[in-house]
């Protein structure tokens, strides 16, 4: 038994030294699992159950109890619980016990007398007992080490430290006779480096004091690396700090008590062990009992950080932690007390002190002080963000049968050669939807969709949504592989399928096949489901990070939102015509799938994938006057000699869009078209924001992304989770009514990326870096991490570099985006690792049986070992340069004479900037730095420069071999065999 266990225990119960902590969060936890973990953490960290002699506490003694109390119904989960003011022990002679608190916001609040323990052990304590919950075994904090045998590993000072001067009153005014304890509480968002030193400048300010002195509390266990535990080894010292000194001074103060170790040079008199506990108690009692008007204080308040706690720690399956945040019972002769913890990005306050008149209004108000120095509100409001407005309750079912009851007989889908009205789709819809209840499919069940830009991909879509289920899309361009095991990742019970894709392999056996084509095309009466706001509509997988794809769950409330705020912004209505010509399972495509249909016009589909062709028919003959598309793709547009007739807006959204494309977009599509820069990642429900490109655009590299929709919300927060001032680069945290619920099946992953503000915002934290104009609207700036995109698609190297580790003959694996010298856009490029005696192999043909194309890197390189730099990250720049391996070294082109080769070689220097003297038959287009929509291009520039118009339609319908082997000589064989009318040859095995 330490003297500082002596001195708390010589409190009597109507001041009784209680810490208290409170995790608070959603879900619950069952009381009785509770009790076992908690008893079992008791063997674990013997000082939850004690009992004492008059010297010594001996292991064993009466284990917590757990007690289910309820507070009030304030959205505040501890709030009017009288328990908190319990002293300890209880009558049972327990010195801890946990207190549950059902409801929501729901809390675990553990307890516990100071006579035993002190905070940084109490977080030993409840780390361990969140371990049992989940099945883990307890780490235990079992030391019976106490501050006297640290102070005994350190000499004695050569003079004894001056007692502390009682002369201090508070501040928050003098307590009324009341021993009850009361608690101020502020969250402020971010880590803040010098929390107590910024924390104290900004107290002597709010007491408005030239100076105040503050009791500083330090954890002794830096002392004794690998002690755990629980028992009380904390220790205060005193700092002064003067009004409008930098907080940097007080720093200064505090960093050097530590390096002098003075917090061990200041310890409680042993002498308190020798005296007996009576006459203790008197001394306690005495302390408490003076006239309110003469107390005096060794400091002004106690500060005490108590460190960073992760929330991810404190979860089980069926809770998850949000916030902790200390509630002590203030002790004798105790100042204001104000205790600090980092806790989920943000940062909470908790100030104590003694109840009375007006205490509540004085604590809140030094708090808000303190909240004002550490986050300044010009900081955290941005005039952008008010953006709130009346929703719309209604989903777009409801939407859809409203327009089916209005204009049943217009155009609804139209694609070549075909359309379906209003009443068509209707109708036919309602079969899918009899079929999938048929099926036991409903609410949040998800349907797979798998078909391609046709109206059975319409028709099964209304169908899953009228079901009451969600649907997921499935691109018919990714491999099996990849897309049966979405299917499985999504619990999908029943796959939709297009009839041509009958012979794929993309289901397991719990999933039911339904070929759309074979149910009737008769309609069947109505069947009465009409979804719910909060239920979930569709969800669409994005790469992920650690090597799996990720589902986003987006709800009907967000996609309403959505839909409001586009049909508002595009002005479109009953005569739009919205093209779509993107992958159904790319969310972009949604804004065309949902958008004119609810406003009673046409959805206009392109069912051939996107080449130059497809694209002039699009823009000069198709009929629509609206489309949504990538900066990829406006710029594989602007390079192609096309004359765009009719168009009235644009929507660009994917990528960064580049100023010069939008300069010239606006004038190929005329001043009748408006061209808007959208951004939002598929987490928010497409887009979010919006920027409408006028000349003003032109003199900046980039376009900016405008400002948030209709009750949306952008913040703009640095490393820390701090706002930045207006001006500064930060990362994007989104929110409002267009959040995703999460991630499928990843509950893990969804707390990660989808946090909480200070004051109780849900956001999602993109990675995206932007800044506020001069001008008020969004710049994007770039990304905070690895992620890079590809025409529009979200991809994580993480994910194609786990695929590549599976190849048997790969040991290590890493993936990279880089740009070529000249060129604008990154590349992926991969590296790796082979396995003794392994042979390289064909990586292309392998990724692709995984991973779809666009994921697929334009090169892949052996290397002896992957570079690291002194962080242990990959060094980039000593990874070999993937173009310089696949570079020609002679000009070849030039001596062969062959006149559509050199053609050919010209229509590649020209798209990719490269020297085409230095490109010989064996060039490979990817390998050279072009990417996908860059080989577009390069085909448009083919037809136009090398095969002719007449020939141009039998070149690119050999599409799919020039994607297989995009060499030179190939190019050019099929260019030279096309222009000639003669046979295409069919390329070797391998």
């Amino acid at each position: 038994m330490s003297a500082s266990d002596r001195w708390w225990l010589a409190h009597p119960d109507t001041i009784s030294p209680v810490i208290q902590t409170v995790v608070e969060g959603t879900g619950s936890i069952d009381v009785d699992a509770l009790w076992s973990a908690v008893t079992a953490v008791a063997t674990a960290c013997p000082d939850t159950a004690l009992r004492h002699t008059r010297k010594a506490w001996l292991a064993g003694g009466t284990p917590p109890r757990v007690r289910v109390v309820h507070g009030a119904a304030d959205g505040t989960a501890v709030a009017g619980i009288d328990a908190l003011h319990d002293p300890l022990p209880t009558p049972d002679g327990a010195w801890c016990e946990v207190l549950l608190c059902p409801g929501d916001p729901a809390a675990v609040v553990f307890r516990a007398s100071h006579a035993v323990m002190d905070w940084p052990g109490m977080a030993l304590w409840i780390a361990d007992v969140f371990r049992v919950l989940r099945g883990e075994a307890p780490l235990g904090a079992a030391d019976a080490t106490t501050e006297d045998d640290i102070f005994d590993r350190f000499p004695a000072p050569a003079e004894k430290p001056p007692s502390p001067k009682i002369e201090w009153v508070s501040p928050l005014g003098q307590p009324s006779g009341s021993r009850r304890t009361a608690w101020a509480r502020r969250t402020v968002d971010g880590y803040h480096r010098g929390l107590v030193a910024q924390v104290a400048a900004a107290l002597t300010t709010a007491y408005e004091l030239p100076s105040a002195r503050f009791a500083v509390a330090f954890d002794l266990r830096r002392h004794v690396p690998g002690v755990r535990s629980t028992g009380n080894l904390s220790q205060v010292e005193l700092f002064d700090c003067t009004a409008g000194a930098p907080w940097e001074t007080f720093h200064e103060q505090v960093l050097t008590a530590m390096a002098e170790g003075r917090e061990v040079s200041s310890r409680l008199d042993s002498g308190l062990l020798k005296l007996p506990r009576p006459i203790l108690r008197t001394l306690v009692k005495a302390m408490e009992k003076g006239p309110a008007d003469k107390r005096r204080y060794a400091s002004a308040t106690v500060v005490a950080h108590l460190g960073r706690i992760e929330p991810g720690s404190l979860c089980t399956d069926g809770f998850e932690a949000r916030t902790l945040y200390p509630v002590p019972l203030l002790t004798a002769g105790s100042p204001p007390d104000l205790n600090l913890v980092e806790c989920g990005g943000r940062t909470e306050l908790t100030l104590t002190w003694r109840d009375g008149d007006g205490a509540a209004e004085r604590m809140g108000a030094v708090l808000d002080t303190v909240t004002e120095a550490l986050s300044p509100r010009r900081s955290r409001d941005w005039d952008g963000n008010t953006t709130s407005a009346a929703a719309d309750p209604a989903t777009v079912v409801q939407r859809l049968r409203q327009v089916v009851a209005q204009r049943p007989g217009a155009e609804a889908v139209r694609w070549p050669g075909g359309s379906l009205t209003f009443a068509e789709l209707d109708a036919r819809s309602e079969v899918v939807a009899a079929r999938l209840l048929e099926l036991g499919i409903g609410r949040d069940d998800v349907v797979g969709l798998f078909a391609d830009r046709s109206m059975w991909a319409i028709i099964g879509m209304w169908g899953v949504l009228k079901a009451g289920a969600a649907y997921l899309p499935l691109d018919v361009q990714h491999p099996d592989a990849r897309l049966a095991g979405l299917l499985t990742d999504a619990a999908a019970r029943v796959c939709l399928v297009q009839d041509k894709y009958a012979g794929r392999s993309v289901t397991g056996p719990g999933c039911t096949v339904v070929l759309l084509s074979e149910l009737a095309t008769e309609g069947v009466p109505d069947v009465g489901v009409t979804p719910a706001p909060g239920d979930l509509a569709y969800v669409i997988y994005t790469s992920g990070s650690t090597g799996k794809p990720k589902g986003v769950e987006i709800e009907h409330a967000a996609l309403a939102n959505y839909v409001d705020w586009t049909t508002s912004r595009f002005g479109c209505g009953p005569d739009t015509a919205f093209a779509v010509f993107t992958s159904l399972a790319f969310d972009l495509s949604n804004t065309a799938l949902f958008t004119p249909m609810l406003a009673g016009g046409t959805l206009v589909l392109v069912p051939d994938e996107p080449n130059h062709l497809t694209l002039r028919h699009l823009l000069e003959h198709s009929g629509a006057d609206t489309l949504s598309l990538t900066p990829s793709h406006l710029d594989l547009i602007g390079q192609l000699d096309l004359d765009p007739a009719g168009f009235k807006v644009l929507v660009v959204v994917g990528e960064q869009l580049r100023s010069a494309v939008a300069a010239r977009a606006r004038a190929m599509f005329g001043p009748g078209c408006r061209v808007l820069n959208m951004y939002g990642p598929t987490e928010a429900t497409v887009g979010l924001t919006l920027h409408e490109c006028t000349a003003a655009d032109d003199a900046a590299p980039a376009v900016p992304v405008g400002l948030p929709m209709d009750n949306c919300t952008v913040h703009l927060l640095d490393p820390q989770r701090r706002f930045v001032a207006a001006g500064e680069i930060g990362e994007m945290y989104l929110g409002g009514a267009q959040l995703a619920r999460g991630y499928r099946n990843r509950p893990d992953l969804t707390s990660e990326r989808f946090v909480h503000l200070a004051d109780g915002t849900r956001v999602y934290r993109t990675g995206d870096l932007a800044r506020v104009l001069p001008g008020g609207e969004l710049e994007f700036i770039g990304r905070a991490d690895d992620q890079v995109k590809v025409n529009g698609y979200r991809i994580e190297p993480a994910e194609i570099a786990h695929v590549l580790q599976r190849h048997p003959a790969v040991r290590a694996a890493v993936v990279v985006a880089r740009t070529r010298p000249g060129a604008e856009h990154k590349q992926l490029h991969g590296y790796v690792v082979l396995e003794p005696g392994a042979e390289a192999a064909d990586w292309d043909a392998f990724l692709g049986e995984h991973l779809p194309r666009y994921m697929v890197p334009s090169a892949t390189t052996v290397i002896d070992a992957v570079p690291h730099n002194a962080n242990g990250k990959v060094d980039v720049a000593a990874l070999p340069d993937p173009h310089a391996a696949h570079a020609a070294t002679g000009p070849a082109v030039t001596a062969s004479g062959d006149e559509v080769r050199l053609a050919v070689a010209r229509v590649w220097a020209s798209t990719l900037s490269l020297d085409e003297a230095r490109l010989d038959e064996a060039a490979d287009f990817h390998h050279l730095g072009g990417n996908s929509v860059q080989l577009l291009a390069m085909l448009a520039g083919v037809c136009r420069d090398v095969v002719g118009a007449g020939a141009e339609r039998a070149f690119m319908a050999e599409l799919g071999s020039i994607i297989r082997e995009p060499t030179l000589e190939r190019v050019s064989d099929i260019a030279r065999q096309a222009r000639d009318g003669a046979p295409m040859a069919v390329p070797a095995a391998g």
